[in-house]
């Protein structure tokens, strides 16, 4: 056909024949003997063409005036159509041409027959000239293939290009459009409803009810398919005899019909299926909407012709159908209501997306709402939306952790199946052991990407699709450029064409954008829902990794791969589809280019491919110091982490200076890694923004010099530069950023994710039947109602390859007895709780553990929330027995004092209350749980006397309230032996002797040889024998975190139990809600508006002007550079071709080269300045930032939660170290090259300002929309985020209570809902992005289009160089507008960061803290200078010394006066809440006084600096902080002594067999919190330190109370001997410790009750004499 078409002269088109030829009557077409036959066209329609071999090219005017054109040899063109001449239907017109016989144009023959022509042919064509003998047969194949057509009734798919192209005046042919432009719509409905309907099969999201917008749709369905029928109708009866040889006329109307009453049906189905808005419907209106819109055009114009009464009915009948489709259109941009099912019954803001239209979801016009409440005022968090079902924590990891659960193989299976046989272990050396590990943990993240894969791909993939349309977009905007700069050069083209191309290029690049970012938000939406699936993964595995595998993972490494690495991985997400189309996109741009350039294209590709081994080998280098700042970051987080839980003791010690500077050597060594990994990508950088000149330099010199006839005009050069430019993006793509850090990340996740874990059947857990019977070791059959727990040869470690820390154990514990536990520092006590309860790894033997179980750790794990949630941990409140369990435990005092009573909020770790609180609140939360087993692990240590009796006989012994449970308690009282069942005596890991308290006394043994040593003075005292060995590769779970003083700051020891505050509060408080008064500590509150100028201001204040100055120079040449190449490009394509060459082609290459170098270095300069100014600020802000928290007092540490500071130190750091560097340099960048843009298109058309004067306006309008919206976001989710970390932390620190009390579900719960809440505030900022990038897209677009009308209009005065410049850079207008506003927006953002570091700079500071660079003496006097020996005596005196917590609350010391005497021993003593440690505050000024004065020596201690004060007074505090590093370092941080000095000390501490015994002695590493060592080794370093101090004042808090009886004799042998020249202050619960004491004071409710001698005291039998006779010492 095609065929036939192009013989005959004519080119084929879809659509029917318009025209009809006739001398007289009928049309014919008819061929003259004398000339050629020249065909004329014309009724309605005007004619288009005559061919000729004679004549010139000839214009013929229409019917209706309109010029066609008549193509001849030879001769002018002699006559004009006249529109009048065929308006009336008897009238003719004749085109006469010299020598060409006359066609006849009749308007009358053509109006009896519109659909078919007719053609007259000559009888004897052979009698023709030879001349027109193949016009003649091409006019003769021409009739047949005409005839074909008739034949089957399709020849109304016939159309003539020279109506609808090559005509100033296009159209498409009236059948055409009552064909193809009805059939387009109908077959895209026909084709996608089976696919559409088995989709919505499957996505029944419930009924929806019969609303007022379903009938609307239904009833315009059923109209226009009426319309279609009366249509038929029509046809059929009247006519009839017209449709008969071609009916496919009647299939208009009748599939029209049918389509509508599909329409109506799917309509319907959606109803029924839920849908609200459908996007199928959607593109079906608009597709029928658009193709309605030529039909429209012609009916007007008829109308304006011939009137509306010309033929009333078919105009009434179109623009009813036409009215009735734009209706739907409109019907079907609204969203119906929600299915019953789906209605948010709980849900109190839900998400605007779930209700959106489909053309609100592709617009995000559904966000507008947000960002206009965001606009008028601060959002807050109430303010945000709840999160769509399909992304809240409980979906997504719920479909995660079923994937990894098939996917993932268990490492403790994975060992077994990998573990040789016995016999051939020996075979495997430790190196192989190491490589098969090293192999595990990097296949472990590779696992890791295929599980996210397989639960996220379905929805990454329509992201993808996305993509791949938007580049279709993408690479036709170029063709069509070249259709304009053809249309630019060719004078004679029609001005309508220049318009359909500026307009193209104005729709193409909408639905590129449009495409764009619903991939953006789909890639956005799934790295959402990844971060939260990671968390959820690292959550869960924190719940049952082993000692072994938590002791390598610390909580700063966790909280590390929580922030940073699934931010990583995140961005991984966004890109990792850019990142594999990148080298098609890199293909299609070379086929391109060769289709322009030829073979010089391959100069572009070897361009690319010099550049791919640089970014390789950059990639590559970049990845190794990723993970080299990664390891140096994780070693700063941790050991921030340990400062903030050990804050006080460094505070004690005056040790800030010393950790500053380790934290300090790891910022440096970080901040190295960085700053060589930010001159690497500015490499990298440079040659990527340089790749659009190198690649362009390469191919036209290469075409240029290749051939001297290879010409560079404008579509050559602007065409290859636009595909050039979108090459410079999958070769961006390319740059080792994103991918390298995705796979460091991958890896460290994997790692973490594969780490050993409980072994779920090392205890076998069955339920506690009472009927059970059997024989146990102490009881007769019957006397018991069976056994509750068993163990069975059990062999235990902490570890598979550690040592055995329990050997051949055997334990059967009867149901409703007591088992008491006894034993030296580091026998296996707590060991054996352990492994009760699955805690150890069990290398043989069999556990079983029967019924519930309840667990009281060695060191009480306290949550931060109120004391009642940490007593009745998450089950229902039973009020008779919460009172009981209160009274139990000695509890219900501590509720008179403390402010909220029971409501009152508990710091983290308990910081505000004292040991013995910690303690019993621990206790209350297990006996509270009615268990059936109860495993205590000496909870009676860290409580006084007398409370230690009240809970053993109101709680642990025969008459208390677990009197019908088991009960196995590790205990070092002698006084409550007698009472128990069954002791078990344990030494070096094993149960050398068990039985009753009176059968081991019996046996003469070990056990009956301790009791008589000690029972003789310490018949009835609560002896705390506490400790619990932990072998040097040992790390336990229950005492994962050490707190930081059993009397703490706000401890229970003062009346009032204070609650504090940074800020003095008004007396009026006193009368507060108990409510408030128990609010302990503050929320991170994100604050509201813009970010301040001040910010900004003290960023740049951080680089200097010296850097400021040069960078803005360097970015100004950087763009002139750019822009002067540019416009040598133009120039180069203006220039005119003389004899097919263009004249000085080297010297141009030449100037052009140097213009684009001159661009690369500036680009290189300007990263590399930015880069350096960003990592000096960065340093800066966090010296500052440290300095700060360093500086604070106690009370904000208690205030503020550790996730709060966590968050500063991690997070926002990492943002201020690489994100608001990389938001400057977009931004610069951007921001010169939009003025480039600007200038470019204003000397290409000075009109365009009025265009781009409006934008702008509109441009501003829309980012302080989008501003202050985004800000408040990213402050709200900053915010959010710290409750995450802080959750972390403390699911760590108590995972083996969790474990013990089985809670973990809802824990897991717990974390859900802080991830989610976290979510709710990062889902709305990643779519204000789009929204914003939709809105500025939509403007650059327009200028697109400005630029390109402008140039169409004014081609006269421009040249294709100018045009082609203006439009091709106003093309990147698109995406510089918007990332212009995106990168000073995540500027903005990120500078919130700054803002947030800033924030602890400006609360309240220790008093007379002189934190001086470290260049200087540090902390020093402020007044005069201190004595160089002061205190030489350690004399100590209080005047009148009062202590207030908090104005408002009761004083915790009342008018103290006291006076110490040099070498004087004094002991402290009295019941909780005396205000006993309150008093060590004092001295060593950790909290100030509020009247009075304390003095040593004569000095004031308010006037000396805290470092001095700090530094010359020791403390043993009574919990013992190690910090992880050498033994070495936590005895002597400043490296103040030497070696032998040191050893003295533990020799004098009775540390040194043990310290000698170490491989690495002195250099042994102590693990995070000294967990490898036992707590009474701990304790025995902190004597150490205090020995190495040999201050003249010691204060001692209850330093005695971790370690056992033997222990505590060697120390206070010590104490007397070491420092008797010293002035002592012991603060006791011991009474024995301090008889030999120079006085007592007894202390009560803040006062000093009573001060005298030990004996003096006795005899006045007061208070002390009370206390002795509970202590049995009288």
């Amino acid at each position: 056909m095609d065929d036939l078409c192009s013989l005959s002269g004519l080119d084929p088109l879809w659509g029917p024949p318009q025209w009809a030829i006739s001398t007289q009557g009928p049309p014919q077409l008819a061929l003259s003997s004398q000339g050629p036959p020249q065909l004329a066209l014309s009724t309605q329609e005007p004619p288009q063409l005559a061919l000729s071999t004679h004549g010139p090219p000839q214009r013929a005017l229409a019917a209706q005036g309109h010029p066609r054109l008549t193509l001849a040899a030879q001769g002018p063109p002699q006559l004009t159509l006249s529109g009048s001449a065929v308006s009336h239907p008897k009238k003719q017109a004749v085109l006469v041409t010299e020598d060409l016989p006359a066609v006849l144009l009749s308007h009358a023959a053509m109006s009896q027959n519109p659909f078919k022509p007719a053609y007259n042919i000559p009888q004897n064509p052979a009698k023709a000239p030879s001349t027109n003998k193949q016009v003649l047969r091409n006019a003769v194949q021409l009739h047949k293939a005409k005839s074909l057509l008739d034949k089957f009734g399709l020849e109304v798919l016939w159309q003539d290009w020279n109506l609808t192209w090559y005509t100033p005046h296009p159209d498409l042919t009236q059948c055409f459009q009552h064909t193809v432009l009805v059939w387009l719509p109908c077959l895209y409905l026909w084709l996608g409803a089976p696919f559409y309907l088995v989709y919505r099969r499957f996505r029944d999201q419930g009924r929806i009810s019969v609303s007022a917008l379903c009938g609307a749709k239904t009833a315009l369905g059923l109209c226009l398919a009426s319309c279609g029928l009366v249509e038929l109708l029509y046809l059929l009866v009247k006519r009839s005899r017209d449709i008969e040889h071609h009916m496919i006329f009647l299939l208009g109307p009748s599939i029209r019909t049918l389509t509508m009453v599909l329409a109506v049906c799917i309509v319907h189905v959606e109803r029924m299926k839920g849908c609200r808005s459908s996007a199928f419907l959607f593109l079906f209106w608009a597709l029928a909407f658009v193709c309605s819109l030529v039909p429209l055009r012609g009916h007007v114009q008829a109308i304006a012709e011939q009137g509306f009464s010309g033929d009333a009915p078919r105009f009434l009948a179109f623009f009813t159908c036409f009215s009735l489709q734009l209706a739907q259109l409109v019907l079907s941009c609204f969203a119906d209501q929600r299915p019953a099912t789906l209605r948010p019954a709980c849900v109190k803001n839900p998400c605007p997306v779930e209700d959106a239209s489909f053309l609100s979801k592709i617009l995000f016009w559904w966000f507008s709402g947000l960002v206009t409440q965001g606009f008028r005022s601060p959002l807050k968090a109430e303010d945000l939306w709840s999160l769509r079902e399909e992304d809240t924590s409980e979906k997504i990891i719920r479909d995660l952790v079923r994937e990894w659960t098939t996917r993932g193989v268990n490492p403790q299976q994975q060992d077994k199946c990998e573990s040789p046989p016995r016999a051939l272990s020996y075979r495997i050396t430790e190196q192989t052991q190491l490589l098969l590990k090293l192999r595990q943990e990097q296949g472990s993240g590779l696992l890791l990407l295929r599980t996210l894969a397989k639960t996220f791909g379905p929805c990454f993939l329509t992201g993808t699709l996305c993509l791949i349309v938007q580049d279709a977009f993408m690479f036709s905007i170029p063709q069509v450029l070249s259709l304009l700069l053809g249309f630019v050069r060719d004078e004679d083209a029609p001005l309508w064409k220049g318009h359909l191309f500026a307009v193209t290029l104005f729709l193409l690049s909408c639905l590129q954008s449009l495409f764009n970012h619903q991939y953006m938000y789909t890639c956005f939406t799934v790295g959402m829902r990844v971060k939260t699936a990671i968390m959820g993964l690292i959550y869960r595995k924190t719940l049952i990794i082993n000692s072994a595998a938590r002791r390598a993972c610390t909580v700063g490494e966790i909280v590390n791969l929580v922030s940073a690495d699934t931010q990583k991985l995140m961005d991984f997400v966004v890109y990792f589809n850019a990142v594999w189309l990148a080298p098609i996109e890199i293909g299609l741009c070379l086929f391109f280019l060769w289709q322009r350039l030829g073979p010089s294209a391959l100069a572009g590709i070897a361009t690319v491919i010099l550049i791919f081994p640089l970014n390789g080998l950059i990639a590559k280098m970049r990845s190794k110091l990723q993970e080299v700042q990664m390891k140096y970051m994780d070693g700063r987080i941790k050991l921030m982490n340990e400062i903030l839980n050990g804050i006080k003791i460094l505070k004690f010690y005056a040790w800030e200076k010393a950790f500053q500077e380790k934290v300090l050597a790891y910022r440096e060594e970080e901040l190295k890694a960085l700053k060589k990994s930010q001159i690497l990508y500015s490499i990298s950088i440079a040659s990527f923004n340089s790749s659009t000149f190198l690649i362009a330099f390469a191919m036209f010199g290469v075409y240029v010099l290749t051939d001297e006839k290879n010409v560079l005009d404008a579509q050559k050069v602007f065409v290859s530069m636009a595909l050039i430019n979108i090459l410079k993006t999958p070769l961006t793509l390319q740059s080792p950023s994103c991918p390298p850090q995705a796979v460091v990340s991958l890896r460290r996740l994997g790692k973490f994710l594969q780490q050993d874990e409980l072994r779920p059947d090392c205890v076998v857990r069955e339920p506690y039947s009472p009927g059970e019977c059997a024989v146990t070791m102490s009881h007769p059959p019957g006397d018991r109602d069976g056994t509750s727990v068993v163990i069975k040869n059990g062999t235990f470690s902490w570890s598979r390859d550690g040592p055995p820390c329990l050997k051949r154990v055997n334990v059967e514990v009867p149901h409703g007895s007591v088992v008491a536990v006894v034993g030296h520092v580091g026998s296996g006590k707590s060991s054996l709780l352990s492994a009760m309860l699955g805690e150890t790894e069990k290398r043989s033997g069999h556990v079983t553990v029967k019924g519930s179980v309840a667990y009281v750790p060695q060191q009480a794990w306290i949550q931060n929330t109120t004391l009642r949630e940490n007593i009745v941990f998450g089950q229902e409140r039973r009020e008779s027995w919460y009172h009981r369990v209160l009274e139990a435990c000695a509890l219900l005092p501590d509720l008179d004092v403390l402010p909220g009573g029971d409501a009152t909020e508990i710091g983290e770790k308990g910081l505000n209350l004292s040991g013995g609180q910690k303690q019993r609140v621990s206790l209350a939360r297990a006996v509270y749980r009615t268990a059936d087993v109860y495993l205590l692990d000496d909870p009676l240590s860290a409580v006084d006397p007398h409370v230690g009796q009240h809970i053993f006989h109101k709680v642990i012994g025969p008459k208390g309230i677990l009197r019908d449970k088991t009960r196995v308690l590790v205990t070092h009282a002698l006084s409550f032996l007698p009472q128990v069942d069954l002791i078990l005596v344990m030494v070096d890991g094993k149960i050398t002797e068990t039985g009753s308290y009176t059968e081991l006394l019996g046996r003469q043994g070990a056990f009956a040889d301790f009791i008589k040593t000690f029972a003789g003075n310490e018949r009835r005292e609560s002896i705390t024998f506490r400790g619990t060995r932990k072998s040097v590769s040992r790390l336990s779970m229950t005492d994962f975190s050490i707190d930081l003083s059993r009397e703490q700051l706000i401890s229970g020891d003062m009346v009032g139990a204070s609650i504090p505050t940074v800020e003095t509060l008004a007396d009026s408080e006193q009368n507060q809600d108990p409510e408030e008064l128990g609010k302990l500590t503050e929320a991170d509150e994100a604050r509201t508006g813009r970010v301040k100028l001040d910010m900004y201001v003290e960023y740049f204040r951080t680089i200097g002007p010296a850097l400021i100055v040069p960078i803005i120079f360097l970015y100004a040449f950087q763009q002139a550079a750019s822009l002067g190449y540019n416009y040598w490009l133009r120039l180069w394509a203006d220039d005119p071709v003389v004899n097919g060459t263009q004249t000085d082609a080297d010297a141009k290459l030449a100037v052009f080269c140097a213009l684009g170098f001159a661009q690369g270095s500036a680009i290189f300069g300007t990263t590399v300045a930015i880069s350096l100014g960003g990592i000096m600020a960065s340093r800066h802000l966090h010296l500052d930032l440290l300095n700060n928290v360093l500086r604070s007092p106690m009370q904000f540490f208690e205030r503020t939660p550790s996730g709060n500071l966590l968050n500063r130190f991690s997070k926002e750091v990492d943002a201020i170290d690489c994100m608001i560097p990389e938001g400057f340099k977009m931004m610069l960048g951007y921001v010169f090259k939009m003025l480039e843009v600007a200038t470019i298109v204003l000397m290409a058309s000075p009109l365009a300002g009025f265009v781009i004067l409006p934008l702008t306006l509109f441009y501003t309008f829309i980012q302080s929309f989008y501003v202050a919206t985004s800000c408040q976001l990213r402050r709200l989710e900053s915010v959010s985020r710290s409750p995450i970390y802080t959750h972390f932390n403390e699911t760590v620190q108590g995972a083996s209570v969790i474990r013990a009390f089985r809670v973990q579900p809802r824990f897991i719960l717990q974390a859900n809902s802080r991830v989610d809440h976290n979510q709710t505030a990062y889902f709305p900022r990643f779519v204000a992005t789009r929204w914003l990038a939709v809105n500025l897209e939509f403007l650059g677009n327009v200028l697109v289009l400005a630029a390109a009308i402008f140039s169409v209009t004014g081609r006269a005065t421009l040249s294709p160089g100018i045009v082609g410049l203006a439009v091709s850079h106003s093309l990147q207008v698109t995406g510089i507008l918007s990332w212009i506003v995106r990168a000073w927006t995540d500027v903005e953002n990120n500078i919130v960061s700054v803002e947030r570091v800033k924030e602890y700079s400006e609360t309240p500071k220790e008093v007379s803290l002189q934190f001086l660079p470290l260049s200087t003496a540090a902390w020093t006097t402020e007044n005069r200078p201190l004595p160089s020996a002061w205190p030489q005596t350690g004399t100590i005196e209080f005047q009148e010394y009062g202590l207030q917590y908090r104005k408002g609350l009761d004083w915790a010391l009342k008018e103290i006066t006291l006076s110490v005497q040099e070498r004087e021993k004094v002991g402290i003593v009295g019941r909780t809440g005396a205000g006993k440690s309150s008093l060590a505050l004092g001295i060593f000024r950790i909290l100030e006084a509020a009247k009075g004065k304390i003095s040593i020596d004569g000095i004031d201690i308010a006037e000396v600096g805290l470092q001095d004060l700090r530094s010359r007074v020791t403390i043993i505090p009574q919990d013992p902080v190690l910090f992880s590093g050498s033994l070495r370092m936590n005895l002597d941080p400043f490296d103040s002594y030497s070696d032998e000095e040191v050893w003295r000390a533990l020799e004098l501490a009775h540390l040194k067999s043990f310290v000698s015994g170490l491989p690495d002695k002195l250099q042994h590493e102590c693990s995070e919190g000294g967990e490898n060592l036992s707590l009474g080794q701990r304790q025995l370093v902190c004597l150490a330190r205090a020995l190495l101090r040999k201050t003249k004042v010691l204060v001692l808090d209850e330093a005695t109370a971790a370690v056992d009886l033997e222990t505590d004799n060697l120390i206070q042998s010590t104490i007397r001997t070491q420092f008797e020249e010293c002035t002592v202050l012991t603060i006791a619960h011991r009474l024995n410790t301090i008889m030999d004491y120079t006085r007592v004071i007894v202390m009560d409710r803040g006062y000093i009750t009573e001060m005298d001698s030990p004996r003096n005291l006795i005899t006045k039998r007061g208070h002390f004499y009370r206390m002795c006779v509970e202590a049995g010492l009288v």
